[in-house]
């Protein structure tokens, strides 16, 4: 469907009315089991990332200002055992979950979802809770949880997905606002025309820069935004503010016209895709979880430098020796990842960096969050390789997460190696290494107990009574 011919204004069955009933009417009984399950898995990876940026140097930058700026509240932030206003809670816990690059990211239209959801739903049934509401349980949150799932990677598809990123955007804060409207939409059990005015007011607050890659804190607190504007749209249309109709095809000022100007594409936006196969594809399925802290882009150039380590191993044992390295990849991950880092260099610039990546790999040959302390920023050894290396496009790889690093020796000899996709993607991560993960990146930030009690209200979310016990043990000091 073009843009031309997508329903007008006062048509019934536009695909924003149709999103709002499916929000409205689905239930857990509606899911496959395989997708409940993956998604507590995902949840649970989730509340991890959250625990190891609970206390990161930026994370406790901005938990600073905030509580200096916002009084105490009802909702509580994650690893401080403190508590704000819903709208505060949801972006310092947001920032939390993006603080280090280790957090879920979807492969076809990326954005991090589990930073939008969790902080919006857990605040707003806090604040909920406060102000005299019923008891939310586990099921309410695991079946608003994927609600998110699967509206906020749509709304990219509408976009051309990755596209997004290449133009300039941080796409996932373009779609994520949606994404926690929906689903704190669901966890309140609003009506559909309630959840239409919750994905107007969110949308139209939607936006965010890529530029913030470079070195900005900022990077690790715009998907936050999403959390909390689309939380304060639900909360708004809740208490019965009006908002756009039929926000996503308008074709003057909506939501898909307005951003899909400039994108070069024909059509500029695909109004089809918000509710394509809606309830038969899950866009979970499509939800991808980091083995690496880094930048997702980066993780077929560390795949791609690791297959020539165990190919070559004699060859990389001086480093010292490598006269060059050309990495040569697709157009998203050039605009993404492939610019020229220069030193100094913040931790939120080298986690963005596909040259970078390289040189942690090399020398260190894994990309863990060690090797991101600020002081392993700043080693010679990475640099004489950073400087060493040129990224470029390669129109001619066959896909987008494609890479071919090629290098040159002082010799002339060189090696080369090609990675179609790397791993996380396909094959994703499996459960058990996600729990593995979880468990991994938690030890020594919180105890086995507290950790143990975690795990297993996550994955039996489905029998929870109350989710304000698993909120408790997530604020605790980390």
């Amino acid at each position: 469907m073009t843009p031309e011919s997508s329903p007008k204004k006062d048509a019934d069955d536009g695909v924003t009315k149709q999103l709002c009933a499916w929000v409205n009417q689905l239930s857990l009984g509606d899911i496959p089991e395989d997708v409940q399950t993956r998604a507590k898995y995902l949840i649970l990876d989730g509340f991890g990332c959250a625990i190891v940026g609970a206390h990161l140097p930026w994370t406790e930058k901005a938990a600073k200002a905030v509580f200096e700026m916002e009084s105490p509240g009802n909702c509580v932030v994650w690893g401080y055992d403190k508590k704000l206003g819903p709208l505060p809670a949801a972006l310092l816990n947001s920032t939390e979950v993006q603080a280090f690059e280790l957090d879920d990211w979807h492969s076809l239209a990326p954005l991090h979802s589990n930073s939008i959801l969790l902080p919006a739903l857990l605040a707003a049934t806090s604040h909920e809770r406060a102000n005299g509401a019923r008891t939310f349980n586990g099921a309410s949150l695991l079946l608003s949880t994927i609600v998110g799932y699967e509206t906020g990677p749509r709304v990219g598809l509408c976009l051309h997905g990755s596209h997004m990123l290449t133009r300039g955007w941080h796409s996932g804060v373009v779609f994520g606002h949606a994404a926690a409207a929906a689903a704190v939409s669901k966890v309140l059990g609003l009506p559909p025309n309630a959840i239409e005015d919750a994905l107007g007011i969110a949308c139209t607050q939607a936006c965010g820069l890529m530029s913030a890659q470079f070195g900005s804190d900022v990077k690790r607190m715009q998907h936050g935004f999403a959390a909390r504007n689309g939380l304060f749209a639900a909360l708004l249309a809740k208490g019965g503010y009006a908002g756009i109709k039929q926000v996503f095809e308008e074709p003057y000022g909506g939501f898909l016209a307005t951003f899909g100007q400039g994108s070069g594409k024909e059509p500029p936006y695909l109004i089809d895709e918000l509710v394509k196969e809606l309830g038969q594809t899950w866009q979970l399925d499509s939800i991808r979880v980091k083995p690496h802290a880094s930048m997702a882009g980066t993780h077929c150039t560390i795949d791609t430098v690791e297959a020539l380590q165990k190919e070559y191993p004699s060859k990389l044992i001086d480093l010292a020796n490598i006269k060059s390295i050309k990495i040569e990849m697709s157009e998203p991950a050039f605009k993404h990842g492939g610019w020229k880092a220069r030193r100094p260099l913040t931790v939120t610039g080298a986690q963005m960096s596909c040259s970078y990546a390289a040189a942690v790999q090399l020398v260190d040959t894994q990309v863990s969050p060690r090797e991101f302390h600020h002081d392993m920023i700043d080693r010679d050894s990475i640099w004489d390789l950073v400087d060493k290396t040129e990224c470029v496009h390669s129109p001619g790889l066959g896909g987008r997460f494609e890479q071919k690093i090629t290098i040159t020796f002082m010799d002339g000899d060189t090696i080369s190696q090609v990675v179609h996709v790397p791993k996380g993607v396909s094959p994703p991560l499996s459960n058990t290494e996600i729990l593995e993960k979880f468990r991994r990146f938690t030890k020594g930030l919180i105890d086995d107990e507290r950790r143990e009690k975690i795990e297993k209200l996550v994955l039996d979310m489905e029998n929870l009574e109350d989710i304000s016990v698993l909120d408790e043990l997530l604020a605790k000091l980390v």
